[in-house]
């Protein structure tokens, strides 16, 4: 078995000067009278390394609440000095990071790279903070768009043994109405989340229980006051403004350091949980002076709400625990159709409306803070805000969870967004959605060149037209091509020009013909056979537009007639 630091650090320990100076640095970015600036960004997102001291009632992130305390052990995941990726599912246990959860810490570094590179974020510290908050949400149970199976609770804050903090968010995110919880993987109270939250994913949501908008936010909240991360003093400040606790800074760092030497990406849900934790107590060793304690009933856990077993009770293993089904979900009866309407859009547009449920308890009173995934059903390329197949939406005070933006794919057809309550087996909501073919009113000849050939002769020109839908350009409409008898009777011609398919026979008819991005098309080339005279082709689109283009086939011009000359020689006499 590895040899470890110690699964705990005793509770109020110091780590010399530097922990002191860190603390001192923080209690001075922390004076009273500093206030965050007001965003001007309209959709609420905060940049990276911009703002003043956190905005939450003590002063951290996560007010204080417990934290896991488990330290990492001495073996390295690879050899010091280095800072490598191992190949996936290789190495110590411990140094095995949640594909999700791994990705989103990185996507986070690298945004706020671009955007704040004076900061110096590394990923690593990310992931340090991710285990002692969540266990890296809770060994990376979460679902394809990043967001926690249940929601990752910390215990209330009503001032037992922990700080006193009112409701800030009547309950959206915490479902509690009388005090704040620390919410999501990287565990923020609710009064920080709404000024630091984050929409990472792109869902439409700044969602604390997503684990790409709370890394985040995380991030930003640690670039925080044009901090340097690279130096020592912003790093502790940063990480003890996070949680003001010696332990959890050293804690913090400890993991920082081990992930920097090396991870390796494991599977959703296969992570490795910590055990101990700062809110659970130890049973006292008896010694010649002491007297041994009665153990203690362990405080909830802030990831699944339960009591934790002392893991260093020998002959005691941690027991598997079942998910813990949220307060609000436990309320709720039913879920019905809010008034969504119908729900058709153009193949690679945005649905008008979107899927909205409102949810009742038993009584017909709204429940708020609850769960709703929704999800696409069906054979389709659609997407809900531009980027998944599935998100989880919180319900308002209101009772009413709306659905990101629904995004037409390029295929047409129906498909279906169903609803459905996150912990709970209660019945489906199901939206029917249409995608309609792409349209263009109006085609029109992309220029006046006159198309000629002869007779068994491919034409010199190709045909380029050009779509528009209401005076705009009609981009990815599909066009059928079709040689034609005249324009009164349209029927397909049996002689004349021709395309050629694949094998090298005549086509009259073509389909499978998409305008690109600027609404043009370009024909494919076009030949005639031993039939002289004028065609038509033409050309259609759904929407209406139609045109009709003349083609022009001439005999070859006759072999000069042979003449006897005067001298008995026969020369060749041009036909005049």
């Amino acid at each position: 078995m590895a040899a470890q630091f110690g699964r705990r650090l005793r509770r109020g320990a110091t780590s010399g000067a530097v922990v002191a100076a860190a603390v001192a640095a923080l209690a001075a970015s922390q004076a009273p009278g500093v206030t965050s600036p007001p965003s001007d960004n309209a959709s609420g997102d905060r940049p990276a390394g911009v703002g003043d001291t956190p905005p939450s009632p003590d002063g951290t992130a996560t007010g204080d609440s417990p934290y896991y305390t488990q330290l990492p052990p001495l073996n390295t995941p690879n050899k010091p000095g280095t800072s490598i990726d191992l190949p996936v599912i290789t190495g110590p246990a411990e140094a095995g990071i949640p594909a999700s959860v791994l990705a989103a810490y990185k996507r986070a570094e690298q945004s706020i790279r671009a955007s704040d590179p004076a900061c110096n974020l590394p990923w690593q510290l990310l992931a340090g903070i991710g285990k002692v908050e969540s266990g890296q949400a809770r060994g990376g149970r979460v679902d394809a768009n990043g967001t926690t199976d249940s929601p990752i609770l910390g215990p209330v804050l009503n001032g037992v043994g922990f700080a006193n903090i009112s409701d800030t968010d009547n309950g959206a995110f915490d479902g509690d109405a009388k005090h704040d919880r620390a919410v999501g993987p990287m565990q923020f109270i609710p009064s920080t989340w709404a000024t630091w939250g984050q929409d990472a994913n792109g869902d439409g949501r700044k969602d604390p229980n997503n684990i790409y908008d709370a890394a985040q936010a995380a991030g930003l909240y640690l670039c925080a006051n044009n901090r340097d991360l690279a130096v020592k003093a912003d790093l502790d400040r940063a990480i003890l403004s996070y949680n003001r606790s010696t332990e959890y800074l050293h804690t913090v760092l400890s993991w920082f350091e081990y992930y920097k030497r090396g991870t390796h990406q494991v599977p959703d849900g296969t992570g490795q949980l910590p055990v101990d934790r700062s809110d659970t107590p130890r049973t006292t060793t008896p010694g010649p002076t002491q007297t041994p304690t009665t153990p203690v009933t362990p405080a909830p856990s802030p990831s699944t709400g339960t009591p934790k077993p002392n893991p260093s009770t020998p002959g005691t293993t941690p027991p598997t625990k079942p998910p813990v089904t949220p307060p609000a979900a436990v309320k709720v009866s039913r879920i019905k159709d809010a008034g969504t309407g119908a729900l058709t859009a153009t193949a690679g547009g945005v649905f008008a409306a979107r899927p909205v449920v409102l949810a009742l308890d038993a009584t017909g009173r709204p429940v708020a803070g609850l769960g709703v995934r929704f999800e696409i059903v069906g054979s389709t390329d659609a997407n809900l805000g531009g980027v998944a197949k599935s998100v989880t939406v919180t319900t308002d005070s209101a009772g009413k969870a709306a659905a990101p933006p629904v995004r037409a794919g390029e295929r047409p057809g129906t498909f279906t967004v169903r609803a459905t309550v996150v912990g709970r087996t209660l019945a489906p909501v199901e939206f029917s959605a249409t995608v309609t073919e792409r349209t263009a009113d109006t085609l029109v000849r992309g220029d006046a060149k006159e198309l000629t050939a002869t007779t068994g002769e491919q034409f010199a020109d190709r045909v380029l037209v050009k779509a528009t839908l209401d005076g705009a350009v009609a981009p990815s409409v599909a066009l059928t091509a079709t040689m034609i008898t005249s324009a009164d009777d349209p029927q397909t011609n049996t002689k004349g020009p021709y395309f050629k398919d694949a094998e090298g026979n005549p086509l009259r008819t073509l389909t499978g013909l998409k305008t690109d991005e600027n609404g043009l098309l370009t024909l494919p080339d076009i030949y005639a056979d031993g039939e002289a005279g004028t065609f038509l082709l033409r050309l259609t689109a759904p929407g209406g537009g139609t045109v009709t283009i003349e083609l022009k086939v001439t005999a070859p011009a006759p072999a000069p007639t042979p003449t006897p000359s005067p001298t008995g020689s026969t020369e060749a006499t041009p036909t005049p």
